[in-house]
């Protein structure tokens, strides 16, 4: 692998001891509406209900069809707790009316302030850095930062993902809130003319593309390519050698992180039994598991990451707001739309 230069790492802090009361035993039950689709996810669940006798129903599907139906079933609805992947789709749910705050010293005191929404209606449980990567064969001048991969040195290099995906809308939204929206458009405008291909697939799709040689350069979380480091991933997992990453803006605001959270449902039918989960994925037990599991960065400080998300090395985060970063989305779409990031 290659060798990284030494990084800050800002999780610092002590991890603190699993929730008091969350091991006590409790009855009835708790209905999970959830995008997150891990099959890895099993563990928090059967964890969760072997520590406290309540048992779990889950809805799944993805973040659009979930807040879709909450919306629908309206006051009726059984939903206890929303888990979703990204930030927009938080703020979403909470502009939607479909989420309630909450009272929690547990989770104020273990889920960092700028990781959970002002109101305490959704928190983050685990991120993912968006960071470069790129062909160490082809490439002797990665980009160092967000607003480089702009540059034309790498004219038609660069494999990223659509304008619509949401991973997209929240680094641009990011980006809007350091910069302002003419800086932020003009870095869109670069990029789009750096493009190595039409943006296409997820982001494995985009690692993929540096081993294949169509691209040079990649944007993609980090837990993609853990994952890839941990067990095979078709098309990447055999060419681990040839990449090289950058975690972006080292010396400045750090690299963008992506969230994934959840918050009680407005109308939780067992709103004690939905604090006491949310709760729960902020113990030390369940935060060590997104990261063993699937190669997350845990959101409470200090908890320990699993060897395949070392294995990218100790990096300095974006600590920006995760609600200002949300206000941002509508106009970073509207920029994509307007320079062509289709």
């Amino acid at each position: 692998m290659p060798r990284l230069k030494s990084m800050t790492i800002a999780l610092l802090a002590t991890a603190m001891a699993v929730p008091a009361g969350s091991a006590a035993f409790a009855d009835g039950e708790l209905n999970l509406y959830s995008s997150r689709h891990y099959d890895t996810d099993e563990r928090l669940y059967s964890d969760f209900e072997e520590m406290t006798g309540i048992t779990i129903n889950r809805i799944e599907g993805n973040a659009d069809e979930l807040l879709a139906r909450m919306e629908a079933e309206g006051a009726n609805s059984p939903a206890d707790v929303l888990l979703t992947v990204d930030t927009s789709r938080l703020e979403r749910a909470k502009e939607m009316g479909l989420l309630q705050s909450i009272e929690s010293d547990t989770l104020e005191m273990r889920i960092p302030s700028y990781l959970q929404d002002e109101e305490n209606q959704w928190f983050g449980f685990s991120q993912r850095a968006r960071i470069l990567f790129y062909d160490r064969n082809d490439v002797e001048n990665p980009p160092q930062s967000y607003a480089d991969l702009a540059d034309p040195q790498y004219e038609g290099m660069v494999c990223i993902r659509s304008g619509t995906n949401v991973y997209s809308q929240t680094i641009m939204a990011a980006l809007i809130e350091h910069l302002g929206e003419e800086e932020a458009r003009a870095w869109a405008e670069g990029v789009v003319a750096n493009f190595a291909r039409s943006p296409q697939g997820g982001d494995t799709d985009q690692l993929r593309g540096i081993v294949s040689g169509e691209c040079d350069i990649a944007m993609s979380n980090t837990y993609y390519f853990a994952r890839a480091i941990r067990k095979d991933v078709d098309g990447v997992s055999d060419s681990l050698d040839m990449f090289g990453w950058v975690f972006p803006n080292q010396d400045s605001t750090g690299a963008h992180m992506n969230l994934s959270g959840g918050g009680v449902a407005a109308n939780a039918p067992n709103r004690d039994n939905a604090v006491r989960f949310l709760e729960y994925l902020a113990s030390d037990q369940a935060q060590q598991y997104f990261s063993a599991g699937n190669d997350e960065y845990p959101a409470v400080p200090g908890v320990a990451i699993s060897p395949s998300v070392a294995a990218l090395g100790f990096f300095k985060p974006d600590d920006l707001d995760a609600s200002a970063i949300a206000a941002n989305v509508p106009a970073a779409q509207q920029i994509f739309n307007e320079v062509g990031w289709e």
